[in-house]
């Protein structure tokens, strides 16, 4: 048995000069555009047998084939795994999130996630707009990113933080140690973040397909061989302050994935950390500023690097 079912479309003259994402998600009425436009990127939709880019223009006559994988039947467990909270209500909940910790389920990680914690927590009170795998979260840090994030409990107030999200509201600001000098005392960076065009587990600056990314920096301290930084996201695409450090030739601290392993850590991964956040909250519209102090590791390797 298949383990996708096939969809075709033949472009009528209607739909002529639209792009193949936005007329699919006319189309695929329970799909969000991301999803589409993951499936476009993977090869999964051609137009006239041929893989072709999100943007593409249709034509009247083209026919438009996707391949839909078959859904996955999910039963995701609450799993009573303890949370560092910051702060909740009835509408969000802030959580410190600690090393090692995978946001949402996915490939190969379908327990022991933020979100199965998430829902032994908060029972049936998370927003459910980001669908079966995803309830309540707004925005993502990743496994070996430790800091703050907000998750929404209900549908209002997630679509307010998202909202908020895309209107560049809410300030995520963070703390990392880097390889190297950086010479200026602060700077932009602005530089289109995409899929990496050969590895594909790896985000990159790619001006051809990448989206428009921008992080501000300041350098806190710097030391032999080694900087502190606060960084300020602008924009918030997939591994965005490790790709744009990475480029900028000082790649996080203990980035195995765009740099190098650090001998000075007792820790795996990336010395990086969400220690601000800034939002409105959405039912009282109250400004709201959170902070998480550094975690131990991060404190550990400062001393050593000052000492």
């Amino acid at each position: 048995m298949s383990s996708q079912e096939n969809e075709n479309f033949i472009i009528e003259a209607g739909d002529e000069g639209q792009r193949l994402d936005t007329y699919l998600v006319s189309k695929l009425e329970d799909m969000t555009r991301s999803h589409i436009q993951k499936l476009i990127e993977d090869g999964q939709v051609t137009v006239d047998n041929n893989r072709v880019k999100t943007g593409f223009k249709l034509k009247k006559g083209m026919t438009v084939n996707v391949e839909l994988p078959e859904p996955v039947m999910l039963d995701l467990k609450p799993e009573d795994i303890p949370l560092d909270i910051v702060f909740e209500d009835d509408d969000i909940i802030v959580i410190n999130k600690p090393k090692d910790l995978v946001v949402h389920p996915g490939a190969g990680n379908w327990e022991g996630t933020l979100v199965n914690a998430l829902l032994s927590h908060c029972k049936d009170s998370l927003s459910d707009i980001n669908g079966v795998i995803r309830p309540g979260i707004v925005h993502r840090i990743d496994k070996d990113t430790t800091g703050l994030l907000v998750v929404a409990k209900n549908n209002e107030a997630h679509l307010k933080l998202s909202e908020q999200l895309k209107a560049h509201d809410i300030v995520r600001t963070y703390e990392a140690i880097v390889d190297g000098a950086v010479k200026e005392d602060s700077g932009k960076i602005i530089a289109p973040i995409g899929r990496h065009p050969t590895q594909r587990m790896k985000m990159a600056v790619n001006p051809v397909n990448g989206k428009p990314a921008v992080t501000h920096y300041k350098v806190l301290e710097r030391f032999k061989g080694y900087s502190y930084l606060q960084l300020k996201l602008e924009t918030g695409r997939t591994h965005q302050i490790r790709v744009h450090m990475a480029a900028l030739g000082h790649p996080v601290t203990g980035d195995t994935v765009y740099g190098k392993a650090c001998s000075l850590m007792n820790t795996e991964g990336q010395a990086l950390h969400a220690r601000y956040l800034s939002l409105t909250h959405p039912r009282t519209e109250e400004p709201m500023v959170f902070e998480a102090p550094l975690p131990e590791y991060f404190e550990s390797l400062l001393k050593r690097l000052r000492g």
